[in-house]
């Protein structure tokens, strides 16, 4: 049974505790939400109030009842670097757009149809394989950065150790961090990677001093910035990828239920949450920040202090935006060495991996069946080892997209199939999933 909160859903904090703990949920996010665009070259900037602005939106939609908090979303992070390659920030930010015209499709249809239909497509044992791929594709890229002089791009042993000292720290928060410090690891590990490398030189400072208080970020605006151009291309690369971070969403909006004490999945309704996420990526990709989600480290703030109320991420998404703004924050961001993101980046990149893993453990998908050996065995080595189908030099399929494909047809044809039943996500385990959240 669902412990008593300190605070529901519309209770509203007095001022000076409002305060406090919006800025506990900001801190929660912060270190993810600027990480993804670190990693794919966008405005970390952007990302923050585009976070701030997307929160915004969920609230309204979801009619107040949902206290989620939506930062930037890490299964994007190689369609965004491939869309970047092929044409520019224009190409990614259509990208995003177009995932976000997915979502507000999906929510269509499940308002209709219900949502079992999604998980009849994506069972755990599709999704899964397709998360573990989503977190080692990038693997070499998280190893580059921690290795290499971002100069030179050679090996660099000083480099390197910034790296370590910042994996270490994070590994640290993770495992010894108490209370909300444990939900923090990435911020505390590029706060004590940071140190480290003013220690041993590797940071220029000097921009954060010049830098403004107050600056406007270089927003990317459609028509403005870029021509706006839909191709094939791009609806092979994100389609896929949205369609599993749904069932990443649904995922979520279990946990959270289970927390809360409430069925966000029956009100205001999972077709609600749905549309509020993909808004929030819609929002995102008009002014050129990265794809939006719900965030588990939110989730966990909410398991910890008891305190559900949506006024307080209303506050953390207006603190977001602020942030945004502030022009000695941004020139902080951007002096981050690139071997500390690269360090936090090993074990985050991991931890989406082994995410996978655990769907597929809490699922009780059972690889002596053969049916399930074969659909998990073909998604792994198509993403991993990045098989593509080229039909011209403009259209191919690849990697990620080709993998979650190939898993949702062979799902599909291969005999043996089980229908989908509510707990086949393994989060409505009320008790269980309680205490491994908390």
């Amino acid at each position: 049974m669902t412990e008593k909160p300190i605070l529901d859903i519309h209770d509203k904090p007095k001022p000076a505790q409002w305060l406090t703990l919006s800025l506990q949920h900001l801190f929660a996010m912060f270190g993810s939400t600027i990480l993804v665009p670190y990693l794919v070259g966008l405005s970390p900037a952007i990302a923050l109030i585009s976070s701030g602005l997307g929160t915004l939106a969920f609230l309204l939609i979801t009619q107040g009842k949902v206290p989620a908090y939506l930062g930037s979303s890490f299964a994007y992070i190689a369609p965004i670097i491939y869309a970047k390659a092929a044409g520019g920030p224009g190409e990614a930010m259509v990208g995003t757009f177009l995932a976000g015209i997915i979502y507000g499709i999906v929510s269509l249809i499940i308002k209709r149809a219900g949502y079992k239909w999604v998980m009849n497509l994506l069972p755990p044992v599709v999704v899964g394989p397709v998360i573990i791929v989503i977190g080692l594709a990038v693997s070499g890229t998280a190893v580059g950065m921690a290795m290499n002089n971002p100069i030179t791009h050679k090996y660099s042993l000083l480099h390197f150790s910034a790296a370590l000292v910042t994996l270490a720290a994070t590994i640290g928060f993770t495992i010894f961090g108490k209370k909300f410090l444990s939900f923090i690891p990435i911020l505390g590990g590029i706060i004590v990677g940071y140190v480290y490398s003013l220690l041993i030189g590797i940071v220029d400072f000097k921009p954060v001093i010049t830098a403004p208080w107050f600056e406007i970020p270089n927003f990317i605006f459609p028509f403005v910035s870029y021509k706006v151009k839909f191709s094939v291309d791009i609806v092979l690369l994100m389609a896929p990828v949205a369609i599993v971070t749904l069932s990443e969403h649904i995922g979520h909006q279990l946990v959270l239920s289970k927390v809360v004490g409430r069925d966000f999945i029956k009100d205001p309704g999972l077709h609600r949450s749905i549309l509020g996420d993909g808004t929030a990526t819609l929002i995102s990709s008009l002014i050129g920040g990265p794809p939006k989600t719900t965030y588990g480290e939110n989730i966990g703030v909410l398991a910890i202090t008891k305190i559900y109320s949506v006024y307080v991420i209303a506050g953390a998404a207006v603190f977001a935006i602020l942030f945004g703004f502030i022009g000695k924050v941004s020139a902080l961001i951007h002096s981050i060495p690139t071997p500390v993101m690269g360090g936090v980046s090993i074990l985050l990149f991991g931890i989406i991996a082994s995410s996978g893993l655990r769907m597929l453990v809490d699922s009780k998908v059972d690889f002596g069946n053969n049916r399930n050996l074969v659909i998990a065995s073909v998604i792994l080595v198509v993403g991993i080892g990045g098989a593509f189908i080229k039909i011209t030099e403009q259209f191919q399929i690849q990697g990620m997209a080709l993998a979650a494909i190939f898993g949702v047809v062979l799902n599909l044809i291969l005999p043996g199939r089980q229908p989908a039943d509510a707990n086949m996500f393994g989060e409505l385990d009320t008790k269980e999933n309680h205490k491994k959240t908390a």
